[in-house]
């Protein structure tokens, strides 16, 4: 599960090396206004120690993308969060603003659907995406994950959206 590919884009677990291109990625106000803010190095590596624990807790995470000329592309994965007290597995993903609109979310979402529906053998997996990020909730329907509910987390107004085995 360390790697994977799709069309246009490579895929490895996350480590060190990623540093840099993450916190390039994380300090774009463009691409941060849906997944928190601007975060600065210092929190974008204490994000990066946080995701990589994970990998070795759970043996599945967050991917640094690569586009097939070895680009930085952005980060994705699948992940423990907990919504409302329980622990649900959310897909997430950031991609880099020069790919946007060229359909890269679909593709990764799609791989990481069936990585964790069939080869992780979960039973579910959540999107949960700010109300005002049409782009992403497209990417989810896309993927096939139904709009369940919506909710306000960290005082964000959010839609949680769930795909089932």
């Amino acid at each position: 599960m360390n790697h994977f590919s799709t069309e246009r884009l490579t895929a490895e677990r996350l480590n060190e090396s990623h540093l840099a291109d993450l916190v390039a990625l994380h300090l774009d106000p463009d691409v941060a206004r849906y997944i928190g803010g601007v975060r600065s190095a210092e929190t974008t590596k204490a994000y990066l120690d946080v995701n990589m624990a994970h990998w070795d807790q759970h043996g599945f995470g967050l991917w640094a993308l690569h586009t097939r000329d070895g680009a930085f592309a952005g980060r994705a994965g699948l992940r423990h969060i907990m919504v409302d007290d329980i622990d649900e597995i959310e897909i997430a993903y950031a991609f880099t603003r020069s790919l946007w609109g060229r359909g890269f979310a679909a593709e990764a979402a799609t791989a990481m659907t069936r990585i964790g529906l069939s080869e992780l053998a979960l039973p579910s997996l959540i999107g949960i995406v700010n109300i005002a990020n049409g782009a992403s909730r497209r990417v989810l329907e896309k993927s096939n994950y139904l709009l369940e509910r919506s909710t306000n987390r960290h005082g964000k107004d959010v839609v949680i959206y769930r795909i089932r085995r």
